[in-house]
C-alpha cells in the first residue's frame, strides 16, 4: 500500500486534530523571546498520519517583526506529501493582514494543515503572545469552545462547545444550534410606569424559548385603550426571533384580556415586550403572570 492509498482510507477513520479536549493543557504556549513551546506527550492525526510531540516537546522559532504593524502567525500541524511526514511548524503571516490561511490540499501532492494556535507578534516586540486554538479529534462529534470551532468545516460536521454546552452542526454556510439549554435567567428591566409585583424569567432549550412573564402593576397615570406601553422585561438577542414578532394574550384586572408583543432582533424595539392591544389599564390595576413560548 502506498502512502497516498493509506491517506485516502485512514483520513476517514480519524478526524484531523489533537487527541484530547479544550480542558487539557494548551499544546502551544509562548516561549522565551521570539519562540513558542510545544507541550510534551501530545498526540494527533492529520489525514490519517500520526504525530506526537515526544517526551520532551519542542521549541519553534518565530521571526522578529519590524514592519510597523502587528503580524499574526499560525502554529500548524502540517502533512508534507513530499516526505509523508507531519510536523509542527510556524506559518508566518503578513503584517496587518490577519492570520494566514490553512493549506488543505487533498490531492496526491502538496500540504495539508490544521491549526494549533495563533501567535501575535507586535512590531519591535521582544516576545510573542499565543492564543490557543487547537483542533481536536472527536468521537464523531468534535469537542471545541465557542471560539475554536473548526475554521474549515464540511457540511454535516458537528461540534460540541464545552464552554457553552451548545451542540452545533455546519449546514454549508453557517453553524446552526442543534441543542442548547440556557438555564433559568432573570429578564427584569425596571420601568417607572410599571411596578414588578412578580419577576420575569426565561429558559431556552434548543430553538425553543419559554418566558414566564411576571405580574405588573400600573403606576402613575392611567393607560388609555389602544396606547402601547413597554413592560419591564428585556429579552437577550439569543432568545428572540431574527425577524418575526410574537404576540400573546394576557389577563388584566377585572377578568379582561389584553395582548403583548415580543419584538424580534431586527426591530427598533429588539427584545422588548410591549402591551400592544388592551381595553385600558388604570393605575393600581395589574397585568397578571403568563407563560409564553416561541422558537428562534
Amino acid at each position: 500500500m502506498t502512502d497516498l492509498e493509506n491517506e485516502k482510507m485512514a483520513a476517514r477513520w480519524s478526524d484531523d486534530g489533537i487527541y484530547g479536549t479544550p480542558a487539557d493543557t494548551a499544546v502551544v504556549t509562548a516561549g522565551t523571546g521570539h519562540s513558542v513551546d510545544i507541550a510534551a506527550d501530545v498526540y494527533g492525526s492529520v489525514r490519517g498520519h500520526a504525530w506526537t510531540s515526544g517526551t520532551t516537546g519542542d521549541t519553534l522559532a518565530v521571526s522578529a517583526n519590524a514592519s510597523g504593524s502587528t503580524r499574526i502567525d499560525r502554529v500548524v500541524l502540517r502533512l508534507d506529501r513530499s516526505t509523508w511526514t507531519v510536523r509542527a511548524v510556524v506559518k508566518e503571516g503578513t503584517p496587518g493582514a490577519g492570520a494566514p490561511a490553512l493549506s488543505q490540499s487533498t490531492g496526491d501532492t502538496g500540504t495539508y494543515e490544521i491549526s494549533l494556535a495563533l501567535v501575535s507578534v507586535l512590531s519591535g516586540a521582544g516576545s510573542v503572545t499565543v492564543t490557543r486554538g487547537e483542533l481536536y479529534v472527536g468521537s464523531r462529534v468534535r469537542p471545541c469552545t465557542s471560539t475554536t470551532r473548526n475554521p474549515n468545516p464540511v457540511p454535516g460536521e458537528q461540534a460540541y462547545e464545552t464552554n457553552t454546552g451548545i451542540l452545533r452542526v455546519w449546514d454549508g454556510s453557517a453553524w446552526r444550534s442543534v441543542y442548547e439549554v440556557s438555564g433559568t435567567t432573570n429578564v427584569d428591566s425596571p420601568l417607572s410606569a410599571w411596578d414588578m409585583v412578580a419577576s420575569s424569567a426565561y429558559d431556552r432549550d434548543g430553538r425553543s424559548v419559554t418566558l414566564r412573564a411576571g405580574t405588573f402593576e400600573r403606576k402613575g397615570s392611567n393607560l388609555a385603550a389602544g396606547t402601547d406601553s413597554r413592560l419591564p422585561v428585556l429579552m437577550p438577542a439569543s432568545a428572540v426571533h431574527p425577524f418575526l414578532q410574537h404576540q400573546f394574550p394576557v389577563y388584566l384586572t377585572g377578568a379582561r384580556i389584553g395582548n403583548v408583543t415580543v419584538y424580534p432582533a431586527n426591530h427598533a424595539r429588539a427584545g422588548q415586550v410591549w402591551l400592544t392591544q388592551h381595553p385600558g389599564v388604570n393605575a393600581g390595576q395589574n397585568i397578571n403572570s403568563v407563560t409564553m413560548n416561541w422558537t428562534v
